[in-house]
């Protein structure tokens, strides 16, 4: 194993849940710090990200808490952002003093809440010298789930016409950068208070969700991203063309999404985010290039973890939130 002298850690501070339940159950503890094994990096994590999955799988919500069940205690985080600090001898792609970062540990192992974390060295792109590490913790999953839905899943072209609902949130905001730099039209929903910082990413047209119905608003559109979920969701189908898509994140509701597609006769899908370091590369160039921004709305320090936590389940947030796990 090729290290850095910054390994000379013997142990670091994580954060853990020994049970599903409110914020109070996350508690910093102190362990070992990890040796990676085969095809692994060691990091030393500046930044990592929070995402909804985070509190939900906490709550004991979702696919990963039943995997996680019988395995806790458990450190939650799939977004870190750090200096490689050590590599497994088979590891030739990456070096100690690499600043990197990568959606790690996705789904049943987490471990992103911490001074250091180990990852798969094939799940890390190398993150512009342009952006703070502790920032580039907000990036992975949340631009990787815009990126895939837009591309992958919906297909989304120059010229076409598309719907972001909560386009100011972490995926949202991800999602209009990208849509305006792919040459779509972009129509965003959001609260009042966000219509200034969507106008200045170049979004076309701002609704404010509190005051105006989008099935009122919106006719003839080619995609619809759905963060939201449910009844948005499900009113949303009403403003797609005829050969348009929706896409839905939120699991809990995609299902009834989908179905309430197929009979109005549209089309609609669910999706799973998943780590793939080659859209991470070309979310880094844009980043790199000024075409798209990362807003960290607050930065938390690991032991206020549960704060980050509260605000995140709240909603509202705008952009990312991020903890400083230095």
């Amino acid at each position: 194993m090729e290290s850095s002298e910054a390994t000379d850690a013997v142990s670091m501070r994580h954060v853990v849940y020994d049970r599903f339940g409110g914020s109070d159950v996350l508690q910093v503890t102190e362990s070992p710090v990890p040796v990676p094994a085969g095809g692994e990096v060691l990091i030393r994590v500046h930044g990592a990200g929070l995402n909804p999955i985070d509190w939900k799988t906490r709550k004991g919500l979702g696919f990963v808490a039943t995997q996680i069940e019988g395995r806790m205690p458990w450190t939650p985080g799939y977004d870190a952002a750090g200096e490689v600090v050590a590599v497994a001898d088979d590891v030739t792609t990456l070096a100690p003093g690499d600043r990197v970062m990568g959606m790690i540990g996705f789904a049943e192992s987490g471990g992103a809440y911490a001074q250091y974390a180990v990852a798969r060295a094939d799940e890390l792109a190398i993150v512009p010298e342009e952006l703070d590490l502790v920032a580039a913790g907000g990036v992975p999953l949340a631009a990787l789930t815009a990126w895939q839905a837009l591309f992958e899943v919906a297909g989304l072209e120059s010229g076409q016409k598309i719907l972001i609902h909560a386009g100011a949130g972490g995926v949202g905001h991800f999602a209009v950068q990208f849509a305006l730099e792919r040459g779509a039209h972009v129509i965003a929903t959001a609260s009042a208070s966000n219509r200034d910082f969507l106008a200045e990413l170049g979004v076309h047209e701002v609704i404010d969700y509190h005051t105006t119905d989008i099935a009122d608003e919106c006719y003839g559109l080619d995609v619809v991203l759905d963060l939201i979920g449910g009844e948005t969701g499900k009113r949303s189908l009403q403003t797609l063309s005829e050969s348009g898509v929706l896409v839905t994140i939120p699991t809990v509701t995609a299902d009834e999404v989908v179905s309430a597609a197929e009979a109005m006769g549209v089309r609609a899908h669910g999706m799973k985010t998943r780590p793939d370091v080659f859209h991470l590369e070309e979310i880094a160039e844009l980043i790199e290039d000024g075409d798209v921004r990362v807003h960290v709305d607050r930065v938390f320090p690991l032991e206020q973890a549960r704060d980050a936590h509260d605000l995140l389940e709240a909603g509202h947030v705008r952009g990312k939130l991020v903890l400083d796990c230095r």
